[in-house]
This record gives C-alpha cells, sequence and structure tokens, in this order.
C-alpha cells in the first residue's frame, strides 16, 4: 500500500517547504507513485517540474516513464546543481526528481535548498543496490525527508514480499541500467541464497531451497 502523507498541504500549498522520499527495489513501483504525486499536484493546479538524470534513457530520454509505461515530461540533467539553475527563473511549487541514486552528492543540498525555499520536494530513487548496500546518496536523502515511503515488489522466485534487486548478469559495477533482463526483485532469503550460489535461475533457487 502506497502511503501518502495525509495532511491537507499536498494538494494545497502553504508556508514551508519539504522533502519526501520514496524508496524500494527495483519493480517496486517508485516511479509510479512519483508520477502519481505530481499529477495529483498538477490537478491542484500547482506549478509543477520534473527532473531526471540524463545518464537514464532507458524508456525515454526526457520523460519519466514507470515500468507500467505511465509517463510524464521532465527535464534531463548532467548534475544536480543544473536543477537550481534551471528553477531561477521559474516558479515551481512542487519539485519532482526521479532516479535519485544516480545523482551526485550535491542533490542532498539542492533538495535542502529548494524545501527551504517553500517547495516540496519528491523525490524516487532505489535504496539499495545489486549487492544489497545502500546506494549513493540515499541515505543522506531518507534521514532528511519529511516523509518517507517504502514501497516493495513481489519476489520473482516465490511471491513474497521483496524489497531486493537481484542482478542477473556477472557485472559487478555499480551502476548498470536494465530491466527484467538485468534485475529481480526478490525478498531477503531468494537474494542471499542467490548471491551465495552464484544462482540467477529462480528454479534453482527453489530447488535448492527443498533439498
Amino acid at each position: 500500500m502506497h502511503i501518502e502523507p495525509t495532511i491537507h498541504h499536498l494538494d494545497h500549498p502553504v508556508e514551508g517547504g519539504w522533502i519526501e522520499v520514496v524508496c524500494g527495489s527495483m519493480f517496486s513501483g517508485k516511479t509510479e507513485e512519483l508520477i502519481r504525486r505530481l499529477t495529483r499536484a498538477k490537478i491542484a493546479r500547482q506549478s509543477v517540474q520534473i527532473f531526471k538524470p540524463a545518464i537514464d534513457t532507458r524508456y525515454d530520454d526526457q520523460k519519466v516513464v514507470s515500468h507500467n509505461q505511465n509517463e510524464i515530461d521532465s527535464i534531463a540533467v548532467q548534475k544536480s546543481t543544473d536543477i537550481l539553475a534551471m528553477l531561477e527563473e521559474k516558479n515551481s511549487q512542487v519539485i519532482g526528481i526521479d532516479e535519485a541514486q544516480f545523482f551526485d552528492k550535491e542533490l542532498v543540498n539542492v533538495c535542502q535548498v529548494l524545501a527551504n525555499q517553500g517547495k516540496r520536494i519528491v523525490v524516487a530513487g532505489l535504496d539499495m543496490d545489486f549487492a544489497g548496500k545502500p546506494f549513493g546518496i540515499m541515505p543522506q536523502l531518507l534521514s532528511m525527508a519529511e516523509y518517507v515511503t517504502k514501497v516493495h515488489a513481489i519476489c520473482m522466485c516465490c511471491g513474497k514480499v521483496a524489497a531486493y534487486s537481484f542482478r542477473l548478469t556477472p557485472s559487478k559495477q555499480k551502476i548498470l541500467l536494465g530491466e527484467k533482463t538485468e534485475y529481480e526483485a526478490r525478498c531477503r532469503k531468494c537474494f542471499v541464497k542467490g548471491n551465495l550460489n552464484q544462482e540467477t535461475d529462480c528454479k534453482e533457487v527453489l530447488k535448492n531451497e527443498t533439498v
């Protein structure tokens, strides 16, 4: 269940800004939830601007697109400080940022500056990398956010609640863009077993479970 802060100010701007973070594994609906919140803000006639890292071109060079193919217009930027520069002449009330884990460390300060200006900041990103370690600047964003929502996927091995992104390829580089051919959502048990046995086939993971 996606829990959005229920205070009325999410739909009606008030004095004082804040930061919301939506986090989770691959295929957990992070971007879907980001799009939903920003769409609601637009319906409420608030001025909305969305940003994404230029490195993410999986679905579209400019738009933010969910795995379910829902989309919203965005601006692709090379570095986080570009966000501040592009907002200087805009009176945006709500700022959306997707794939936050791919941004440089300055994004933390960028979000603080914008929130201190009275803006609502909605950030979405992976909280853990393929190794199950905290991903990039996400720990800092999570610690300073007023509102945090952790969404979950379904384990593609056993069907239980999944919080981990299991990499199906042998690459060890931290940033490897991909979809269902490169990653699976897994629960803790299937994630750990897959890494211990270097086993990418869910059938083998489940077979080993019964041995």
